[in-house]
């Protein structure tokens, strides 16, 4: 094993997300956060201030440090570089998802990791929710028999507050890069089969969709066909007429029964899980469960065992696969008729 004990950290970009996970893993006492990137100096100050680390103005700055990894919270434009350039450095990386704005940025990323022999992480945070976990344990151990179908969704009646979201060369996509990605991550990690045809509608303003016609999608809807036969719904969007902050539920059926999470009250934190046999109800997991922290806390406990590549990030790709797979059917024509001859 070539782990890196008590790991030596820097975290670039200190909005909302990344301080939270920065402050996360600092309370496990099981790290030490050396450094604080951001382009706001101020907020860089602030949030080293809180940690006991040196504040910089730029990322390229960590790169120079004496550092086991970095945990990348920066716009969804500068993630790939940005994990390339740490792993040429020897660094471990901790990436807010997107990986990339398409299926091979991501795949660029993966591959450099892989060459570096470095760890990976993606924050997937709704995997480490406990009420996910009760449902998968529920599933592996039989419960409700075998899957053959799932229903996934996650409406958020605001959206993002910043503008690069909506610009497609920043961001890479909408709602279905921002919320939707979390939905097929847990389908595919859940079901473990490879998705062999996707079909999907996406909307900007209630009209249909096409990629390069300004700005991105709102409000997404797909369904995946998978190897084995099982099929998945996923629908996604902002600024919905939601009737609440967020609308948030995933339902995995199985041929003796189905368990379910369902978001609280609107709650974009609180979940309830349960296990659903004819009429009958049965709760698995309920809040309070403070789980936004956890998979930066396993990257970074991972990093201290073995900060050596970890090949189970290759479902990353499957679903930036996925994703791709869907804007390639809102190409423009022009666009569509090119990517056909080139394939």
């Amino acid at each position: 094993m070539n782990g890196a004990p008590n790991p030596r950290l820097g975290f670039a970009g200190v909005g909302w997300i990344g301080r939270h996970r920065m402050n996360a893993i600092a309370a496990t006492g099981e790290a030490r956060i050396v450094a604080v990137a951001d382009p706001d100096l101020d907020a860089a100050r602030n949030a080293a201030a809180e940690v006991g680390a040196q504040a910089f103005g730029s990322f390229e700055e960590l790169l120079d440090l004496d550092l086991d990894g970095i945990a990348i919270a920066t716009p969804n434009a500068l993630h790939a570089s940005q994990s390339l350039a740490a792993f040429a450095r020897g660094m471990a990386v901790f990436c807010q998802k997107p990986l990339g704005r398409s299926a091979a940025e991501t795949r660029m990323v993966i591959d450099a990791a892989r060459t570096a022999d470095r760890l990976l992480g993606v924050d997937f945070s709704y995997r480490h929710t406990t009420a996910v976990e009760a449902m998968r344990a529920e599933i592996a151990n039989g419960a409700i028999g075998d899957l053959y179908a799932a229903d996934l969704v996650f409406h958020n009646a605001y959206g993002p507050d910043k503008a690069w979201f909506r610009d497609a060369r920043l961001s890479g996509g909408g709602c279905l890069l921002d919320l939707g990605i979390h939905l097929v991550d847990l389908a595919l990690w859940v079901f473990g089969a490879p998705v062999v045809r996707t079909t999907g509608r996406l909307f900007a303003n209630g009209k249909p969709f096409t990629r390069g016609m300004g700005g991105v999608e709102d409000h997404a809807l797909l369904q995946l066909d998978l190897a084995d036969g099982a099929a998945v719904r996923v629908t996604c969007s902002w600024n919905l007429h939601a009737g609440a902050d967020a609308d948030i539920r995933a339902t995995f059926y199985g041929t003796r029964g189905a368990v379910t999470m369902q978001n609280e009250n609107g709650s974009f934190y609180d979940f309830t899980a349960a296990r659903c046999e004819g009429t009958r109800r049965t709760t698995l997991a309920s809040p309070p469960d403070a789980w936004g922290g956890r998979a930066a806390i396993a990257w970074m406990r991972r990093l201290a065992e073995d900060r050596g590549f970890d090949a189970s990030i290759e479902r990353v790709a499957d679903v930036a696969a996925v994703l791709d797979s869907v804007y390639a059917l809102h190409e423009p024509p022009s666009t569509r008729r090119a990517l056909e001859q080139t394939a």
